[in-house]
Order: structure tokens, then C-alpha cells, then sequence
């Protein structure tokens, strides 16, 4: 398959990927996507109990395993408090800035299953009556939804079934442009969740024995801190979390290469295990950059702070804007992905 084929696969995977809503905590609908990915593959799936989704595909070295992790939850929010002129107020899920949501279209799921269309405003918005419309702080206290219902209050929204606690996704507005970047919210991570699904079916249609047994986690907490922190088999040696690279001032990552993170906020990785990540791609003519994630943290992070002896790093497409509007280039997820399979097929130092 030519490089054109292969990265308009992975786009399609993530346009598929990024319109399914799953805020951390409601990412069932998308994990039964993925599930039945790998199962049409031939692969056996299961859920851990935390609802993330586990594949093992078993290698010629049975002692000595490897374990890869990207994952599906994404940025979002929650209603916290149902305001009296029938607006609803949002409690964050995930780290993001109110700023990058203001205006935004988004979905109010009840617990019943029922979906509403809304926007996320500030309550200051018309310039016509608020002289403060563009000085007024965008935080918590001033940002609501505005719900596509005729309902202006609270009794009209509870009617609804709208509730505390339900759960608020933001529309993507994925487009792909003829120059070959995609741009789109949740870029993080369902752009490495595709090309993790990507891999596994290569290695399907190749019928290639990897030289290790591998597992695979599509994890489903990673924005609240711990997605893959658990389920680690004691044989695992090697995680490697594929998760966006940092863009932004005296960043090396860009939107055309894979990053390879050195270090983040929990300190550095795995120094031998990154070299050996660098030594494959200048070996198999992958174009990289390492990087240094000043505020950021990853599920093989979390799976380090939750006591696991294991080697940890961490790759992944580089990811304009993160948090926000999200985009990346075709090329980024060419080199990401040819990485992750010289990876998966190379001898475990």
C-alpha cells in the first residue's frame, strides 16, 4: 500500500474517531467502535474495569512483553447547575481554557440517552445590552450553554431530562484540506488511537510475527490523569504511550514529524528506550524531532507514578493548538505510524 493510501485511511479512522463524542467518563460508544475494529480483524478484545479496551496479539518472545497505549477520552464538560433563565452551567472535564470553547456548538446527553444540540456561550455575549461583552472574564461563573430547546427555566429543562451531572461534548468540525492537514477538537488522541488501530491491522494483513508479545490499550482516562495506569501484565518491560506532541515557542515538534517526547512534567523518560526509538527512525528514514512537553503528563507517566518497573516513552503526531483547534499534516502521521511499526517489529534491547 503507497504512502497516499495508508494516511487516507488513518484520516478517515480519525473523521470517524473525533465525531463520536466521549468526554473522560462517558466513552462507551467509542470504545464498542474500536472494540469491533479489532474484532472484525480477528482479534479478541476485553474491557478492564475502569472501560478501557485491551488487545493482545501474541509474539515469538512470550517472556518479555510490550505495551502500547493511546487513548479515546477527550476534553469536555459536565452540567454543574441548571441557572434559573433555563442556561446551564459547566463544571470542566479535562485541562482546556474556557476562551477555547466560547461559541462552540456542543451536545447535552442525559442520563436516559436523550441528546440535545447547544451552544457554549458567555453570558455577556450581545453587545447590543452588555457594554462588558469583551471584557468580561471567561471563566465558570460566565460561560453557559445555551440549549436548542424552548425551555427558559429551570422546571422547562429538568422537563427535558436534563440533569446535574450530565455530560456536555464539544462539536469537532473535523475537516480534512486538499494540503493535507487535518483539523479538528480531540485530535488528542484519537489521532494516535487510529494510527494504533492502523498498526494492528497491518500486522493482520502482513500476518507478521512480532518479535514480542504486545498489548495494546485504548485508554479511556488519560485527560483526568490515569487511563493506563493499571492492567500491565508483571511480563511487560516496555510503554510506550502514543500521545500528541506539544507545538508552541522554543518547541522543537512540528506538524510534520513525530516527536519524541525526552521529558515532561514528570520528569524525564526512559533514556535508552527513547535513543533506541531515535535509532530506528534515523535507521528506517522516519523524520523526527525531540521534544521537551513543559505541562504535560501521559498514561506511561501515570503507570511509572503508579509503582509499575517498566520502561517508559512516549511518540506521537505533532498536534498544533492542543486543548483547542486542533490540526496536524498527513506527513505527521506517515512518520508516527511508520515509527510505531519499526517499533513493534524491532528486538527488545
Amino acid at each position: 500500500m503507497n504512502h497516499n493510501n495508508k494516511t487516507n485511511e488513518v484520516m478517515n479512522l480519525i473523521k470517524e474517531l473525533v465525531s463520536i463524542p466521549s468526554p473522560s467518563g462517558n466513552t462507551d460508544k467509542v470504545i464498542n467502535y474500536v472494540s469491533e475494529y479489532f474484532n472484525e480483524l480477528g482479534y479478541e478484545t476485553r474491557r478492564n474495569r475502569k472501560g478501557g479496551l485491551l488487545v493482545t496479539i501474541g509474539g515469538k518472545n512470550k517472556k518479555r512483553h510490550r505495551f502500547l497505549t493511546a487513548h479515546v477520552d477527550t476534553l469536555g464538560a459536565m452540567v454543574k447547575e441548571i441557572k434559573p433563565n433555563g442556561r446551564l452551567k459547566l463544571s470542566m472535564i479535562g485541562g482546556f481554557r474556557w476562551n477555547h470553547v466560547e461559541g462552540e456548538y456542543c451536545q447535552i446527553q442525559t442520563a436516559e440517552g436523550k441528546v440535545y444540540s447547544g451552544t457554549i456561550l458567555m453570558h455577556q455575549t450581545s453587545v447590543h445590552v452588555y457594554k462588558e461583552a469583551g471584557d468580561a472574564k471567561r471563566d465558570e461563573n460566565n460561560i453557559e450553554v445555551r440549549i436548542d430547546e424552548r425551555a427558559s427555566s429551570e422546571e422547562e429543562v429538568k422537563n427535558l431530562g436534563i440533569s446535574v451531572g450530565d455530560f456536555v461534548s464539544f462539536d469537532p468540525r473535523v475537516e480534512v484540506t486538499e494540503s493535507g492537514y487535518i483539523k479538528s477538537r480531540h485530535l488528542d488522541d484519537k489521532a494516535s488511537v487510529a494510527l494504533l488501530m492502523d498498526a494492528v491491522k497491518a500486522l493482520k494483513n502482513e500476518g507478521h510475527e512480532l518479535p514480542h508479545t504486545t498489548h495494546f490499550l485504548i485508554s479511556n482516562n488519560e485527560e483526568i490523569g490515569y487511563g493506563g495506569n493499571s492492567n500491565i501484565p508483571e511480563e511487560v518491560e516496555e510503554y510506550l504511550a502514543v500521545d500528541m506532541g506539544a507545538i508552541g515557542d522554543g518547541q522543537a515538534t512540528d506538524e510534520y514529524t513525530v516527536s519524541i517526547c525526552a521529558k515532561d512534567s514528570s520528569g524525564p523518560y526512559h533514556y535508552e528506550l527513547r535513543k533506541h526509538l531515535e535509532q530506528l527512525a534515523i535507521r528506517h528514514d522516519v523524520e523526527y524531532k525531540t521534544d521537551i512537553y513543559p505541562y504535560y503528563g501521559s498514561d506511561a507517566s501515570a503507570a511509572i507514578r503508579a509503582g509499575f518497573d517498566i520502561k517508559h516513552a512516549l511518540i506521537g503526531p505533532g498536534i498544533d493548538a492542543s486543548h483547542a483547534f486542533e490540526r496536524t499534516h498527513e506527513t505527521s502521521l506517515y512518520h508516527t505510524g511508520k515509527l510505531i511499526e519499526h517499533y513493534l517489529k524491532s528486538e527488545m534491547k
